[in-house]
């Protein structure tokens, strides 16, 4: 009798394991469960609490949220929203409680500080302004990172493989290359007469300064014997360049074209508040000059998402070419 009950007991104390197991809290779960809901609450508060004063787009802000909160039940639902799901959490209850400081009990100073509604405000009815002036940004962009990219890869192979393209360049480039091209920017204004053009030259500069230092890096890196069975197979100097060192720099290049850009990045606003009458740079002065700072926001959101975008795009091709390093750098 006392062997049936001592099985019993540890028949039971095993249950209540199991049950203690189950009922443990487990964080992914409550990410998923909580992102929607999330979202929900701010939409129910964007909708029901009264606004402080006359905010535009509070109803359209509702309905933004509330579909937002419906699709990411969905997803939840369907076993979809997995990694993202505390970041939803986050930016859902983040919004609510930015609604709620700012639109219902007006904590933060105005006009500095707005709304989630005035943000929204400016990408509907200030939309054709702010995708022309991206789009003008990303045309300064790419006539100046680009051309400074290649001309980058040209200098660094040039050093690493002839010694009297270093013995002429290398001090120039120890001169030149450092300097900010912010501090050029005065200067080229005067030599160059296009505001633009000087923009693209500086953006140029500092695109090529950091490629070509590491391109110079990875040819001069290459072990010498792949040379020597190059050249005992017949290999020109061509040959060595495209097919020998350029493969193997190819790392330390994209080492280089992820510092270059985002060097144009910073001189890319820097030209368009300073010289070039377009772009997010100048959208940005303009916005500022008027005090209307849910522009001022608008276009650094826009910009922010344009730099990542074209980050990610470099990652995704480097991860392309260099399939052998591809879980070696994320993004």
């Amino acid at each position: 009798m006392s062997n049936a009950q001592t099985m019993l007991g540890n028949s039971n104390a095993l249950e209540g394991g199991a049950e203690t197991t189950n009922t443990r809290f487990k964080p992914k779960q409550f990410w998923r469960q909580a992102a929607g809901p999330a979202w929900l609450l701010s939409a129910l508060i964007t909708w029901k609490w009264p606004d402080a004063d006359d905010f535009p787009a509070t109803n359209q802000l509702a309905a933004f949220l509330l579909a937002t909160g419906l699709v990411l039940i969905a997803l939840a639902a369907a076993g979809r929203l997995k990694d993202r799901a505390p970041w939803a959490f986050v930016l859902g209850l983040g919004l609510g409680v930015w609604e709620l400081m700012q639109a219902k009990l007006l904590l933060l100073p105005r006009p500095f500080f707005g709304t989630p509604q005035d943000l929204l405000d400016v990408f509907l009815t200030d939309w054709k302004r702010l995708g022309n002036s991206l789009f003008h940004s990303l045309l300064l962009l790419a006539g100046g990172y680009l051309p400074g990219s290649i001309l980058g890869i040209i200098i660094g192979v040039a050093l690493g493989r002839s010694q009297h393209v270093r013995y002429w360049v290398r001090p120039v480039m120890r001169v030149i290359g450092p300097l900010p091209p912010v501090a050029l920017l005065p200067l080229a204004f005067v030599v160059i007469p296009s505001a633009r053009w000087a923009g693209e030259a500086l953006m140029a500069l500092a695109a090529g300064f950091p490629v070509a230092i590491l391109t110079w890096s990875g040819v001069s890196a290459v072990d010498p014997a792949y040379y020597d069975v190059a050249r005992t197979m017949g290999a020109k100097n061509r040959f060595l360049v495209l097919r020998v060192a350029l493969p193997a720099a190819t790392p330390q290049i994209f080492v280089g074209l992820f510092m270059g850009l985002g060097a144009s990045f910073a001189m890319l606003v820097v030209a368009e508040m300073l010289g070039v009458k377009s772009g997010l740079g100048f959208y940005m002065q303009w916005a500022q000059g008027w005090a209307a700072y849910p522009n001022m926001y608008a276009a650094l959101f826009v910009m922010s998402l344009m730099c990542t975008t074209l980050m990610t795009v470099l990652f995704k091709l480097r991860d392309h070419l260099l399939k052998w390093q591809k879980d070696g750098l994320k993004w």
